[in-house]
């Protein structure tokens, strides 16, 4: 996987020993980014870092490996040479999810961040509902809360603070190309 070269406009990431190859995040979907990353970045803890650029995280015990859309990790986890950092620096992920890649935020990701990632996050741009899972267990999350945007989301430890979600609406532009 590391010398897979992908379309231009696309990533690939490791879903149960399999190479899947999706499209990179919508250009609308920037403004809610930003905003995200802003906020968990003035709470992130010590040492810790969010960020959007694209890094795979794998997860040694569901063979996976996955390019959160935004991640927030322990900035040591990136002075190892390799493409892949370890899922243990998470400290948060959040993806922001399209019609091709629901299936995978809502179940192989949830399953392999619900075993180790502390709190993760689902932007559901399509319901428009951002909802928090935390409380990772070898059974997966034992904790999630869901809110419409536009309502604060209350992230936890070791974030602790509530999220404003106001702009997270990705709306097309009036003369943007159908998909």
């Amino acid at each position: 996987m590391e010398e897979l070269d992908t379309p231009d406009g696309y990533k690939a990431e490791l879903i149960r020993g399999k190479i899947v190859v999706s499209p990179w995040s919508k250009l609308r979907y920037k403004k809610p980014m930003r905003l995200l990353r802003q906020q968990l970045e003035a709470h992130a803890p010590e040492g810790h870092d969010a960020d959007v650029a694209p890094f795979l995280f794998s997860f040694a015990q569901s063979e996976r490996a996955f390019g959160p859309d935004l991640h927030v990790a322990d900035e040591a986890a990136f002075d190892a040479d390799g493409r892949h950092a370890d899922g243990e620096a998470l400290s948060l992920v959040a993806e922001l999810t399209s019609v091709s890649t629901i299936d995978a935020d809502w179940q192989d990701k949830l399953d392999a961040y619900g075993r180790q990632v502390p709190v993760y996050l689902i932007l559901d741009m399509q319901a428009e509902e951002i909802t928090a899972f935390w409380d990772p267990s070898p059974q997966g999350y034992r904790s999630r809360t869901t809110v419409s945007f536009g309502k604060p989301l209350h992230v936890p430890a070791p974030f602790d603070f509530d999220l404003d979600t106001n702009g997270f609406t990705a709306q097309p532009a009036e003369d943007a190309i159908p998909e």
